[in-house]
């Protein structure tokens, strides 16, 4: 493969659960976990100049995840995750933090010129420093890359701009079920099944592929003229912070490493499964797992 980077670019973040704190934020979560497959994962954000910030930096070091960020004048970003009777975690997401304010570097340009893959979301667009700076950034990227939206709606914390500017920006858009009833609402698609909807937004965007994850009921992947239905294996759910981000990490880093959509899809369905059993959001996989890419 050679270096074949990929990066996650957006918050990074600790999720302050009734346990205690865990490291989080989407785009990071999703470079680590493309780097347990052996590419080259980078995290891109900005941290504070504090001791939260410290240990993401320390943290990221420990676990051999590359990355790029930078330190600006704001607190580091925390989030309170409360988690329900079936541990689905509920979001209290602070604001004015230092991931609202990741800058746009030469380095970070130098860095999206050579990038084959990126991961960004709708949160960390939530404040126009970031979301520029995520707008230069895939502007940036060579011809034939991966733009991978993973939209990620978080509280009120998106808007239709942003949201129509993501989809165009983009070739493959990751969604739950919960989201594209909230996207249908806001872009006024008439009550037609989810799976209809799916390939209005596949052909709308001239979209490579479009990921539906529906929790317990399946994921799809909607590719032109096809499309792949994955069953959610019956797992003991620790919680399910960050299973949606290792699923768009393993699938990308299969796509990359040749798989077909199909093994892709597959592949992904097992690695969500298995962070679904851990606790937190970045559990190493097991070898198993990793040796199938």
């Amino acid at each position: 493969m050679g270096n074949t980077i990929v990066v996650g670019i957006g918050e990074a973040l600790w999720d302050v659960l009734p346990e205690g704190k865990k490291i989080g934020g989407a785009p990071a979560n999703f470079a680590y976990h493309v780097s347990q497959f052996g590419l080259d994962g980078r995290a891109v954000s900005a941290v504070g100049d504090d001791k939260l910030g410290e240990e993401i930096l320390e943290n990221f070091h420990e676990k051999n995840l590359h990355c790029m960020i930078e330190k600006v004048p704001y607190p580091t970003g925390t989030v309170q995750v409360e988690l329900d009777a079936e541990g689905v975690p509920c979001y209290d997401i602070k604001e004015g933090v230092a991931w609202d304010n990741i800058p746009y570097t030469p380095a970070l340009e130098g860095l999206a010129e050579q990038t084959t893959a990126v991961c960004f979301g709708s949160l960390a667009q939530r404040s126009v420093v970031s979301r520029e700076t995520i707008n230069k950034f895939l502007d940036a990227m060579p011809e034939d890359t991966l733009k991978v939206f993973d939209i990620n709606l978080r509280q009120g914390f998106y808007t239709k701009e942003v949201l129509c500017n993501s989809f165009q920006k983009c070739n493959v858009l990751k969604i739950n079920d919960e989201e594209l009833v909230t996207v249908s609402r806001m872009f006024g698609y008439p009550g037609i099944d989810l799976q209809d909807k799916c390939w209005i937004l596949l052909a709308k965007y001239n979209l490579k592929m479009l990921i539906l994850t529906c929790g317990v009921n399946g994921s799809y992947v909607f590719t032109p003229g096809n499309v792949s239905f994955v069953e959610t294996p019956k797992v003991n759910v620790a919680d399910t912070v960050g299973a949606g981000d290792s699923f768009t990490a393993t699938f990308v880093a299969s796509i990359l490493k040749g798989k077909t959509v199909r093994e892709a899809h597959e592949l992904a369905v097992e690695a969500s499964a298995f962070v679904c059993t851990q606790n937190g959001a970045m559990p190493e996989f097991p070898l198993y797992l990793k040796e199938k890419i």
